[in-house]
């Protein structure tokens, strides 16, 4: 009797089958984006400038394009639009550094003040603490300092190398933004000649439609920033809360990490008021810098970001918290924009019917980080 083969791909269920093609596809795309988060990881040196340029790119570019209508040279246009920038951040944090140094002494002698009150209050309030209890708490913590001094003492050399890291990330940015800012349209135009010739006209689209929706977010961002700095800002100054400038200036930094930066700026501000005002100075604070998010939340950031960019906020948050997981502060701030560069570059590849020509694509019109998406007419 001659044996029957089995076959056995046709005796495995179909849903089996299916599950199965499906869960080693699945394991490819995780490994595949596994090695590419950790390659950029390694890189990060290099990867991290060249983001904080491509965002600032598209902070100045509507600038440098405005001077090159205007028949300035685009050399220089783009030293006029990175001079004038550097001067305004010098300009601000040297106003910030003096406006700080300035104020330390009465934020010195108002801290001093409130623990003193403190003091009191654990003495005479509801602990009833004795002054042996609190002298000897301060003394342990002393004596935790000295025990930890050499931790101490790496960390600060470990920070002074994290200092020299920074500047060099801020030369290597600065360097990089000139040429985006002067040689951009080339740069994009020598890269997209790897792509394939027939698709090479949707990916070129695909890819300004997603600057096109960075320069909308970058926009859109700084206004929302000034707003909470602003707002903030003067609600600390009515209140007589010390540092008011370097507390604004630190909500309109922490505004261009969405939600989360606002919430962290606005707990320090919070916080400086509890210590150097009192109790019902940082309640006030509070309600000030929750009355600045909501109007953020459910006015500026619908209006602004909302048209801008198109994003849910679950999205955002989302996109947020797995840019802090991989790449710490710096993953939190760029996480936003690449979701924003992705969504309007995915977008313009599946939806877009009828692609333009890349060369009347506008990056710096915020209508142009949004596809065509009208149908293709109907055959007849």
């Amino acid at each position: 009797m001659v044996p029957v083969e089995l076959d056995v791909t046709s005796a495995v269920p179909r849903g089996l089958r299916i599950g199965a093609a499906l869960a080693w596809r699945f394991l490819v795309v995780i490994a595949a984006l596994y090695v590419i988060v950790y390659v950029v990881g390694y890189l990060a040196v290099v990867v991290v400038p060249l983001s904080i340029a491509l965002l600032l790119a598209a902070l100045m570019a509507p600038g440098v394009g405005r001077l090159v209508r205007a028949r300035v040279p685009r050399g220089l246009a783009v030293g006029i639009v990175m001079i004038a920038g550097i001067a305004f951040i010098g300009g601000l944090l040297t106003f910030v550094i003096i406006q700080f140094t300035s104020g330390l002494p009465a934020l010195q002698q108002q801290v001093g003040d409130s623990l003193d009150q403190i003091k009191r209050w654990l003495i005479e309030g509801p602990l009833h603490l004795q002054q042996t209890q609190i002298q000897d708490f301060i003394n342990n913590a002393v004596e935790f300092i000295k025990q930890n001094q050499s931790t101490i003492t790496d960390s600060a050399l470990t920070t002074a190398g994290t200092v020299g890291e920074i500047l060099t990330g801020l030369i290597l940015t600065l360097f990089i933004l000139i040429f985006f800012l002067s040689g951009g349209e080339q740069i994009w135009s020598f890269l997209v000649r790897g792509v394939p010739r027939e698709v090479r006209d949707r990916v070129d689209t695909a890819g300004r439609r997603g600057f096109a929706s960075l320069v909308s977010y970058v926009r859109a961002t700084a206004a929302v920033a000034v707003v909470d700095g602003v707002g903030i800002g003067i609600g600390l100054w009515i209140v007589g809360v010390p540092l008011v400038i370097p507390l604004a200036t630190l909500v309109f930094l922490g505004a261009f990490i969405p939600i989360i930066g606002a919430v962290v700026t606005g707990a320090v501000a919070v916080l400086v008021a509890l210590v150097t005002n009192g109790f019902v100075t940082a309640l006030i604070v509070l309600a000030i810098v929750i009355g600045v998010m909501q109007l953020e939340s459910h006015v500026l950031q619908p209006l602004l970001l909302g048209r801008a960019v198109k994003l849910h906020p679950l999205a955002v948050v989302l996109a947020i918290a797995a840019g802090l997981v991989v790449a710490g502060i710096a993953g939190a701030l760029l996480s936003v924009p690449l979701l924003a560069v992705l969504n309007a570059g995915i977008r313009s590849l599946v939806h877009e019917h009828r692609p333009l020509d890349p060369e009347s694509v506008d990056v710096l019109d915020k209508a142009s980080a949004h596809p065509n998406d009208t149908p293709p007419p109907k055959q007849s």
